[in-house]
């Protein structure tokens, strides 16, 4: 017989109708912020907040509201978007559910899924759909302020963390009665329009607000680029950095500014804008250009309404899949590949060429609100007649051009059947799995791979040295002879067949590519050690390319290390030995070194008073006179 019995849960363990939230407003903004702007960690999503107002005061620039824009980096590290469209409405919206009713743009900035977007009256074509970007930025805000010139009045709201303070009442008699109302403050009369956004980013989600001013020009330059006839004026006044973007060409000279630093083997840049209907009501315009250079890796940026698509989608899709056939087709119509039988694939075409793909749309369906992936099934199609009409045509008129792109291409192809045979090869020598360890590694005893560490130092003189200091249970080092392949400029069939890489592949034996695999690395840490000079700086520079283009996880999963070595070396008149740094270090050592029993007197009348400077006060007096010397050194040289 049993008996039942009473179990009082802990307060852990119970999980009853308390346990259920719902997060009201904006809250859920801040409690997720990932979910609606990416990392808040790594930078990623504090520059998104800036380019979410930016595209609203684009999007104003589309409908043709709007031509000149300011962003501004404050010295307080807040920022300043201002543009001169309509402005965002300030009427008071009676249909509103709260109470008072609000006006529309403070409903924009503090509610979720609000905003003039979800319907093709205001915007035909925008980049905001979900009505969550702005609200978002205030949201995260420690505070923001909004600024609206319209119809010859300025009006103003002030917010923190997302809540409107100072909030006005009115009441206004309505056919259904007196209602109370809660407007824009009124800052007076003005002959200006457009809305200005001023934010600062909250400590409390993204730690360390620091804006850096290369990330925020580098998004405000493609912008320009994609839209002609529209200024941005982007300004630092923390470092007096100023810069005004207004260029011309689209995408064509978006292309050649990617590609300005690099040697182009054909002069006539592709390029093409057309509009396709996709139905009754909407239309998708296509903006492509692409050149070709003699380099070996794709260059591709694709943007939808002004967004861009770090991830692809379909879009990206329809271009690569005419691009292929149409070249295919070219090569096999003119028998430029006859003495060759290779099947040429998409890697071969893109090999080199440097592409910025644009659509304009209506409506564009993305996998997430930070939009770095298109799934609008409708692009797909509307981009590959677009690219398979104009790509066909620049072939038949520029023949020369035309016979350059697919030699390369051919080139590429053979390549790439070469690589594969090489690595079959290395594959059969175990150079890519973990049998065969190069002889010149000195391996350590451990095999628990999360202790260990390998050091790759410059030449066997240096690993020599290096053996004698290490600890052999868990340190390992692989000298590498003289300088390593530069892969950035070189195809992989002859990376494959250098002793140095094919040496470093086997040490650590993760594979290299496709075939990369991390749980295969025998050390936890992988130490670049080469020397303080300049021939150490480029050969630490070759290693990194290496990682960074056939390893990249490495990188990612944080395993890669740069050795700090010492510069100069400092033997005392006791014989002992200081290493040190760098020439800053080696003259802070100097100086203490000389004014050791040393005393300074500034002025006669000083002397006369025995009052002198000394010790660490002399120290840091001379260091900050070397300091400023070299401020107008560097100073005078700019000029």
């Amino acid at each position: 017989m049993s008996e039942t019995q009473d179990v009082k849960l802990s307060a852990e363990d119970s999980y009853g109708e308390d346990a259920i939230q719902v997060l009201e407003g904006l809250e859920a903004v801040r409690k997720r912020p990932g979910m609606y702007i990416g990392d808040t960690s790594d930078g990623t999503g504090l520059h998104h907040l800036v380019f979410e107002v930016v595209d609203n005061s684009i999007d104003e620039a589309l409908a043709g509201y709007a031509d000149h824009i300011n962003v501004t980096i404050n010295r307080d590290n807040s920022i300043s978007v201002v543009d001169n469209g309509r402005g965002i409405p300030t009427d008071i919206k009676m249909n509103d559910k709260h109470e008072p009713k609000r006006s529309a743009a403070e409903i924009a900035l503090t509610e979720l899924h609000a905003g003039g977007k979800f319907n093709q009256n205001s915007y035909k074509v925008s980049g905001g759909l979900h009505g969550v970007g702005v609200s978002c930025v205030n949201a995260l805000s420690s505070w923001l302020k909004l600024i609206v010139r319209r119809d010859g009045v300025e009006h103003y709201l002030n917010f923190e963390k997302g809540v409107l303070i100072d909030r006005l009442i009115d009441k206004v008699n309505t056919p259904n009665g007196v209602v109370e109302v809660s407007p824009m403050h009124v800052s007076g009369q003005t002959d200006r329009r457009g809305t200005e956004v001023q934010f600062l980013p909250d400590a409390e989600i993204f730690g360390n607000v620091d804006f850096h001013y290369e990330v925020l020009s580098s998004r405000l330059r493609e912008l320009s680029f994609l839209n002609n006839g529209v200024k941005i004026h982007l300004a630092d006044l923390r470092k007096g950095k100023d810069e005004v973007f207004q260029f011309v060409g689209g995408v064509s000279g978006f292309v050649a500014y990617i590609n300005r630093d690099k040697t182009k083997i054909h002069d006539n840049c592709f390029y093409t804008n057309k509009t396709v209907q996709v139905s009754p009501t909407e239309n998708i315009a296509v903006e492509v250009a692409m050149q070709w250079t003699d380099g070996y890796s794709e260059n591709f940026s694709a943007y939808t309404n002004n967004i861009p698509q770090k991830d692809g989608g379909t879009h990206v899709n329809g271009l690569r899949n005419a691009m292929t056939a149409v070249l295919k087709r070219y090569i096999e119509e003119n028998e430029l590949a006859k003495k060759d039988k290779i099947d040429l694939v998409g890697e071969d075409i893109r090999e080199g060429m440097t592409c910025v793909l644009s659509l304009k749309m209506p409506e564009p369906k993305f996998s997430s609100q930070t939009k770095d992936k298109l799934v609008s099934s409708e692009a797909r199609g509307a981009v590959e007649q677009v690219v398979r009409d104009s790509l066909d045509a620049y072939l038949q008129e520029n023949p020369k051009d035309a016979k350059i792109i697919c030699t390369k291409i051919i080139d590429a192809a053979r390549a790439r059947e070469a690589a594969r045979k090489a690595r079959e090869t290395t594959r059969r020598k175990g150079l890519l799995g973990s049998a065969g360890l190069p002889g010149k590694l000195a391996d350590c005893s451990n095999r628990d791979r999360s202790l260990c560490e390998v050091f790759l130092v410059e030449g066997d003189s240096a690993g020599g040295s290096a053996k004698s200091g290490r600890d052999r249970n868990y340190q390992a080092i692989l000298p590498l002879r003289g300088k390593v392949l530069n892969v950035e400029k070189a195809r992989i069939e002859k990376m494959l067949s250098s002793e140095q890489i094919a040496t470093l592949i086997a040490a650590l034996g993760t594979g290299i590519g496709e075939e990369f695999n991390l749980d295969k690395l025998r050390y936890d840490r992988v130490i670049i050690m080469t020397d303080a000079d300049v021939d150490g700086a480029h050969i630490r520079t070759l290693l990194l390319t290496l990682f960074y283009r056939q390893m990249p996880k490495l990188i990612e999963g944080g395993h890669v290390y740069i050795a700090q070595p010492p510069l100069y070396k400092v033997v005392y008149s006791d014989n002992k030995e200081r290493y040190i740094k760098d020439e800053k270090e080696l003259y802070k050592l100097l100086v203490e070194q000389g004014t050791k029993d040393t005393r300074l007197y500034v002025s006669k009348e000083a002397f006369e008073k025995d009052e002198a400077v000394s010790g660490e006060q002399l120290q840091s007096y001379l260091m900050s006179i070397t300091s400023s010397i070299g401020s107008l050194v560097l100073w005078t040289q700019a000029f």
